[in-house]
């Protein structure tokens, strides 16, 4: 053999997982499969998605701020105010509660959208009728603060219920239809009550010793969500953020500080609104996010990877720009090359990739946006069969390689991540173990198989030249063994 850098995969061929919990605090909380058989069966469909979308968008967008948390008077980074109003907290919040009059997404296409998420290989989509400010981008009759409001001028355009439309555009191509809620509803005088300021993001009365106003509040996010699990049409994911709105006993070494210094507990009754949402929707998936029991049926981890191989259902959330919102001109976005390399090393441990986006304020999505979901479909297209209804292979990975394995049959991939601006090797060494008794080896995007080489107990793969030619601006190669 010439010498030329080799590079080796050394594994062994497991063909279950055996799971490990991601920290202390979840070890205390032991993931509960759900016990209905259709929630069961939808949470099966959806392992085998791997990839969706999810899309903030709302009034905040009109001043390329981060969602929601501007209105937080919590002295952290993400809680900044910027802008003209921003030295005082009270113009800034009456001002950013007008926002919805200026608010005027002309440009909103939603079957755009859909179409460049279809073609980007994504099977559901995560949508934020409402953020943490309460604003709604649905036609709740229990607010006027919606998009909807005859007072707002995008309320003369037909599309006006954008809930609706975006429902409508992803279903239409084929994507399953997922609703984002805030538990917390900062707008709502029943949360923040105008009695008492707000120091932080949490209810700023105690709902023991106003448990009339509290019931309320439970009333009103039960009725919301009742809009929209019956006149939405199909839902297959309620995505319920917010976590310091939680029942007693379920918090967390991670989760406890967010209730502040009162550590109010703020029970919004998930029981009734799980029974209701899935009397209108059969076989729904709930997922109350960092709130671990029988209504967070996957785990969301935020703008991260578990190390470990997780033992239940899950899901990365990660943004493919710097924010979850579309911040403006200045928006910097991850590579195409980062994006699979991203889908690749999450699905090589079992889990989903949902790949944050947000529009801009006219409605559309920037080119860099369309740019990237063009890309990774192209991708897609050649290797999909190893990233939808695959299985993790152990040991999940190998230097620059990462294994799955098809839950449908005996065929098993090896993913080969390249670093930006490099080339495909020209030579690669296989375990024995891996090949057993194959005397070749297939390369998905290619209709030939590629001869492996026996040498004094190594296997090789030798790269033909047009082989490599051909994947030269293809960010991982997939080889596979049936």
């Amino acid at each position: 053999m010439k010498s030329i850098k080799i590079l080796t995969i050394s594994f062994l061929l497991l063909f279950s997982v055996s799971a490990l919990s991601q920290n202390d605090s979840e070890k205390d909380f032991r993931y509960l499969w759900p016990e209905d058989t259709a929630v069961r069966s939808k949470l099966t469909d959806w392992q085998d998605w791997k990839f969706g979308v999810i899309i903030h968008w709302g009034p905040y967008s009109e001043w390329g701020i981060v969602e929601s948390w501007s209105l937080c008077p919590e002295d952290e980074p993400w809680c900044e105010r910027k802008g003209n109003y921003a030295h005082d907290y009270c113009t800034y919040v009456a001002e950013y509660e007008n926002i919805g009059k200026v608010f005027n997404p002309i440009s909103f296409q939603p079957e755009k959208w859909a179409e460049a998420c279809k073609n980007a290989g994504m099977k559901y989509v995560i949508f934020t009728a409402k953020h943490h400010d309460g604003f709604c981008m649905f036609d709740s009759k229990y607010t006027d603060y919606k998009i909807t409001n005859p007072s707002f001028p995008f309320s003369k355009n037909q599309k006006c219920n954008i809930t609706r439309e975006v429902f409508n555009a992803f279903r239409n191509e084929g994507i399953a239809a997922g609703v984002y809620f805030s538990k917390p509803d900062w707008h709502s005088d029943d949360y923040w009550w105008p009695y008492f300021p707000s120091f932080d993001r949490n209810v700023n009365y105690n709902p023991e010793k106003y448990p009339d106003r509290w019931k309320h509040f439970q009333q009103f996010t039960y009725n919301q969500i009742e809009e929209l699990m019956s006149g939405y049409g199909k839902i297959d994911i309620l995505w319920l953020d917010g976590g310091w709105v939680r029942q007693a006993g379920t918090l967390t070494d991670e989760t406890r500080p967010w209730l502040g210094k009162n550590q109010w507990i703020q029970d919004i009754n998930m029981p009734a609104i799980a029974a209701m949402a899935r009397q209108y929707q059969p076989g729904l998936l709930i997922v109350d996010r960092t709130v671990h029991g029988p209504f967070e049926n996957y785990r969301t981890p935020e703008q991260q990877i578990p190390e470990k191989l997780p033992d239940y259902p899950w899901e990365s959330c990660i943004t493919l720009g710097n924010s979850w919102y579309h911040s403006g001109p200045g928006e910097s976005y991850k590579s195409t090359t980062w994006a699979i390399h991203t889908l690749v090393k999450i699905v090589a441990k079992g889990g989903n990739l949902l790949l944050g986006i947000g529009p801009d304020k006219t409605g559309n999505l920037t080119p860099e946006v369309y740019q990237r979901l063009e890309e990774i479909g192209k991708w897609m297209k050649v290797n999909s069969q190893a990233i939808y209804a695959s299985l993790p292979l152990l040991p999940f990975r190998n230097g620059n390689f990462y294994f799955t394995r098809s839950k449908n049959s005996t065929t098993r991939y090896a993913i080969f991540l390249k670093e930006a601006g490099t080339s495909l090797p020209k030579t690669l060494v296989m375990d024995p173990a891996f090949v057993g008794g194959n005397k070749e080896i297939g390369l998905l995007g290619q209709k030939r198989k590629i001869p492996l080489e026996f040498e004094n107990g190594a296997i090789y793969i030798e790269i033909p030249n047009s082989v490599k030619d051909d994947f030269k601006n293809s960010p991982a190669v997939v080889f596979f063994l049936n």
